[in-house]
């Protein structure tokens, strides 16, 4: 049985991803792991004293947190009644990274569905700093849901890969199993700048030529193209359902979040992403 953490912060982006959650796992039993992590506006775990106004305010925080997931299980039932998913509350004085490590420690979780923006709503920036934070440190897949985005099967996966990865069945699973549960066909992209693969290259890409064997499939090349162009180029020709990465440390795909600003390099998420860490 899948276990999938669900952060929340009780804003409409993250039930919107709640949303998605409970519609793309609706025929796989699943336990869906509710969480609200609350924390002093200034706060520093390995310092901070409790005095009796901090205390004060921990307990009514944890009251508010208490109750906004008793809220929203209550929601969930309601309107998404589901005999394959069971659901349990956590609400934790803790920060989200810590709180995700932990659970992840303990095999409470294997996989995580948030939104992209939380409560604050920045549009200028690709991610809010808690999405990106979790998929920079976590070690196991996330999928992050873009604000307003309405859930559709995701049929159409885009997988851009320069084929550097040595992939195992770690960094294939996640898709493997998404896959098997929808009609989905993988689109695996690299793009480049005319250079031809190099030996180690071309032996990653026959690996997932074997991984995918039972899986619809197709490899596209483009040339002359930077990666958040070809994603873009793609997208303008084939309607994706679903972005899939590979976080492999000192790749575009760290240059992208943790680097560079979209103003800067002008790719746009508008599909949900999984983010698959190259360690597991």
């Amino acid at each position: 049985m899948k276990n999938i953490l669900l952060p929340t912060d009780f804003s409409d982006n993250s039930w919107n991803a709640i949303q998605y959650a409970l519609q793309l796992f609706k025929d796989q039993k699943c336990t869906f792991h509710l969480l609200n992590v609350y924390t002093p506006i200034i706060y520093d775990i390995q310092y901070f004293e409790v005095g009796a106004a901090q205390a004060g305010l921990i307990d009514a925080m944890k009251e508010t947190s208490k109750k906004g997931l008793d809220k929203l299980l209550a929601k969930i039932n309601k309107s998404f009644k589901n005999k394959n998913h069971t659901f349990s509350t956590i609400s934790s004085f803790n920060t989200l990274e810590r709180e995700i490590a932990e659970l992840y420690q303990g095999n409470i979780v294997d996989f995580i569905v948030m939104g992209t923006q939380g409560a604050s709503g920045l549009k200028e920036v690709l991610f809010g700093s808690n999405t990106v934070h979790v998929i920079k440190n976590t070690k196991c897949p996330v999928l992050a849901i873009p604000n307003n985005f309405t859930f559709e099967t995701p049929i159409e996966i885009l997988f851009p890969s320069d084929y550097e990865i040595d992939f195992q069945d770690k960094h294939i699973k996640p898709i493997k199993d998404l896959a098997a549960l929808f009609n989905t066909r993988i689109n695996i992209l690299n793009a480049s700048f005319g250079y031809p693969l190099s030996e180690k290259q071309a032996e990653n890409k026959q690996k997932l030529v074997t991984y995918f064997k039972h899986i619809a499939h197709l490899f596209h090349s483009v040339s002359n193209q930077n990666v958040p162009e070809a994603i873009n180029n793609f997208q303008l020709k084939t309607r994706i359902n679903l972005l899939v990465m590979i976080n492999n440390k000192h790749s575009f795909f760290e240059n992208l979040f943790f680097k560079s600003k979209v103003k800067q390099i002008g790719f746009h998420l508008n599909v949900p992403f999984l983010v698959i860490p190259s360690k597991i």
